[in-house]
């Protein structure tokens, strides 16, 4: 009959429609965990699990790796979920957050509370069933330090990052404690790394946003004319630091000439476009200075693990 082509193509339409609906659906939940922040987080925690590993390669544990890692970035996603859903009113004042999936109101904020629940529980228990109780228990303290200590803290003090950094960098410690079972000289580093880097990182991203960060009530960056000092000193300060931590010990104990000479140079090329913000105080600058942050931190982990082998 001519009315089946019309009602096949009007099925066909329905059928189309539904898968994408399902598709926005799981690309909404997909950006509440914070995919991009998430992909850093799984790498510091495989990173700092192969240096604390102590195994020849014959006998590698990579299955308490991927556990580890699975874990962790199950935490961090509950972690990223349940940040958005406390902070939805102010991101919805803002460019940079603005289309996040709670605060567009894509995502009901209930649906929001329950998902980022189930996520963080299910990483706490995977963590202390799977890979080490130590290592859930630090997962544990990183949740409440990240959501009821810092996230509230952003819009009373331009000192959050300094708190901030504390938990932002226990993914290391995760890692370490997974595979060596305890924290010893070489967990505390990799943290010190990970804590130091936060601030050049985040500094970045508030002067870029500084206007809407204002705006929305956040105190990340002092009011007034110190702003931009305040900004310079914790994008420098801490570069500068990351230098002094990640290369000394890599010249007492084994580590190639090439490892060595290679965190140097990232360390002082982090440093220079740090201070180029710090004197240039531009939205450009601030934009080369977070995109070598991410490269940063990748490639001097790898360099960390390559100087234990």
């Amino acid at each position: 009959m001519a009315s089946e082509p019309i009602l096949a193509a009007f099925e066909m339409a329905v059928v189309q429609r539904g898968h994408a609906a399902r598709s926005s659906v799981l690309s909404n939940y997909w950006m509440l965990t914070k995919p991009e922040i998430n992909f850093l987080i799984g790498l510091a925690t495989a990173a700092s699990f192969l240096v604390g590993c102590t195994e020849p390669l014959a006998r590698f544990p990579w299955v308490r790796l991927i556990h580890t890692v699975l874990g962790t970035v199950l935490v961090a996603s509950g972690a990223g979920s349940l940040n958005q859903l406390i902070e939805r009113k102010f991101d919805a004042q803002m460019r940079r957050t603005g289309r996040r999936p709670i605060a567009a109101g894509r995502i009901e904020p209930i649906h929001g509370l329950v998902f980022g629940t189930v996520l963080s529980l299910a990483g706490i228990i995977y963590l202390a069933l799977a890979v080490r109780l130590a290592a859930s228990f630090l997962a544990v303290l990183t949740l409440v330090g990240y959501l009821f200590v810092y996230t509230p803290l952003k819009r009373r003090t331009p000192m959050c990052t300094l708190v901030g950094a504390i938990p932002g960098a226990m993914p290391v410690l995760i890692g370490y404690v997974a595979a060596a079972g305890k924290l010893d000289s070489p967990a505390w580093l990799l943290f010190a790394i990970l804590f130091l880097w936060q601030f050049p990182h985040f500094m970045a991203i508030a002067w870029m946003y500084r206007e809407d960060y204002a705006q929305s009530g956040y105190a990340v960056l002092p009011k007034g004319s110190d702003k931009a000092t305040f900004m310079g000193w914790q994008a420098v300060i801490p570069t500068l630091a990351l230098v002094s931590v990640s290369v000394p010990p890599l010249v007492l104990p084994h580590a190639s000439m090439a490892v060595t000479l290679g965190t140097l140079l990232l360390g002082l090329s982090f440093f220079y476009f740090a201070a180029t913000l710090a004197v240039v105080r531009s939205n450009v600058a601030a934009r080369r200075l977070l995109l070598v942050s991410v490269i940063y931190l990748p490639l001097v982990l790898a360099l960390q693990v390559l100087a234990r082998f």
